[in-house]
């Protein structure tokens, strides 16, 4: 039963989720110097013990120890479309490691893909948001731009995955909407990528409506992540900052955009929900685990059934008694830590989302390499799932999450977040019974089909779906 511990350990003791990677990921060096039978007699041990689903798992015997790990893995994976579609191997885990820690070599633009035409052949990006501290920053990117063509090229439903692969450097030219039709504005620019350590907290704001009797609080945080290498608290602490302003400014409503956000460290997700929830506190639960059947005996034999139970914070800024509900705006984006607040906070108070059904991940796992360092290889397993205090989890499916007010995303150009004329904004405003503003009747503005649900970064890429948790040695789970 140890076997796990010294596995989670050696990865700094940190937990997350990513999305399957590609058939065929490529084999590396290192795996081909001491033998595939080596790296995946590793993965069988680790994943027969770990395993949310070990049960499932293949005889070893019936399996090729020759196969290249990536397929090798894949046939451990339990119903890979319907059930588990999140565990995954990586050959190059220290770049997934800073992936999972807001550090990559980005762009940094968000986007989704739309056609552009009735005859469906032009394709354009729409921005749904750029990282702060970017290239597409630098080069006067912003929310609300819309590219048609990339290297001077007019994006189509034939060219436009080749023109988006992974280039170094890439020329962009924007479109502006006139009446229904998009016309080439004259703007243009080139980016090249940077490695980017990125802020998960986009924007923030207090929204006055004090004629209709509100002010508003309002935040777009894009990943749930504490803090940095040399700052494991910082975000964490501008997190605390800005719930302090709100509580100052004695915000009445809540708005909490999760719409780009697709999870990340449970400790954050932690610190988000005690800031928001009304009269929550340790001796509250926010969230519960539910190991494999081998762990779950060991933890409750040896730590009680209270480890399995994770309270929420004292935290000083929270807004719960200032508020009797809080607006969520989601995407099929939204997922993982992001699904556990909504979730977790859903017993305590009213918890109304707006946008389109949640990504669907009510799992959490653990990024594992190998403690003797013979290769780059690296697994991420999924452990266990979470429910609320009420023992309710039944979002993990492809359908996610419901909203309780179903907006669909797709006016264009996006506008600015926490504008009157912004798509799911308005909507909040709505239901606050605050009128949408003159600008809102005559903004111009056309509705696109999209290609896909979910937002975009860079090269076609979706970010991953993480739910990560911290752990010390020799602290049980909940504590």
């Amino acid at each position: 039963m140890l076997l796990l511990a010294l596995l989670l350990f050696s990865y700094s003791c940190k937990e997350k989720d990513v999305i399957p990677a590609p058939a065929g990921t490529a084999d590396n060096g290192d795996a081909a110097d001491t033998g595939y039978s080596a790296v995946n007699s590793w993965i069988y041990e680790v994943t027969e013990d770990a395993y949310y689903w070990y049960q499932h798992l293949p005889a070893l015997a019936s399996l090729d120890l020759n196969a290249s790990p990536s397929k090798f893995f894949e046939q451990l994976v339990y119903q890979r479309t319907a059930t588990d579609r999140f565990s995954t191997i990586t050959d190059n885990i220290h770049e997934l490691e800073d992936e999972f820690n807001g550090v990559s070599a980005i762009f940094g633009i968000s986007y989704s893909i739309a056609y552009t035409d009735d005859a469906k052949s032009r394709i354009g990006l729409f921005i749904s948001y750029v990282v702060n501290g970017s290239p597409a920053e630098s080069a006067g990117i912003a929310r609300g731009d819309i590219i048609t063509k990339i290297n001077d090229t007019q994006l189509t439903a034939d060219n436009y995955y080749s023109l988006l692969s992974d280039s170094e450097t890439i020329t962009f030219s924007k479109a502006r909407l006139s009446g229904k039709e998009l016309l080439d504005s004259g703007i243009s620019g080139t980016m090249t990528r940077a490695v980017v350590t990125e802020n998960p907290i986009v924007f923030y704001n207090v929204i006055d409506k004090t004629a209709y009797g509100k002010k508003i609080g309002y935040l777009v945080y894009n990943q749930f992540l504490p803090g940095t290498g040399s700052n494991e608290n910082e975000y964490d602490d501008q997190l605390r900052s800005i719930f302090a302003t709100f509580k100052q400014q004695d915000i009445n409503e809540l708005v909490i955009d999760l719409r780009f956000n697709p999870g990340g460290y449970m400790s954050s997700a932690e610190t988000l929900a005690s800031l928001i929830g009304k009269n929550v506190g340790s001796g509250k639960i926010f969230y519960k685990e539910e190991w494999n059947s081998k762990y779950q005996a060991y933890f409750r034999r040896t730590h009680g059934e209270a480890s399995l139970s994770y309270p929420f914070l004292n935290e000083a800024g929270n807004v719960g008694s200032n508020i009797s509900r809080v607006f969520v705006l989601t995407s099929n984006g939204t997922a993982s830590a992001s699904e556990l607040v909504i979730n977790g906070l859903a017993p305590y108070m009213e918890v109304i989302t707006i946008g389109e059904n949640t990504y669907g991940k009510n799992l959490f796992g653990t990024l594992i390499d190998d403690e003797e360092e013979r290769w780059d290889w690296g697994l991420y397993l999924m452990l266990g799932r979470v429910t609320n205090v009420n023992g309710e989890s039944d979002y993990g499916t492809v359908n996610g999450i419901t909203p309780t007010y179903y907006v669909e995303d797709n006016s264009i150009p996006y506008q600015p977040f926490g504008s009157d004329n912004e798509t799911l904004f308005k909507k909040v405003l709505e239901i606050m019974g605050i009128p949408a503003g003159s600008a809102s009747r005559t903004a111009a503005s056309a509705k696109v089909e999209r290609l896909s649900r979910d937002y975009y970064r860079d090269g076609l890429k979706t970010r991953s779906k993480e739910m990560i948790r911290n752990w010390e040695v020799g602290v049980p789970p909940g504590r």
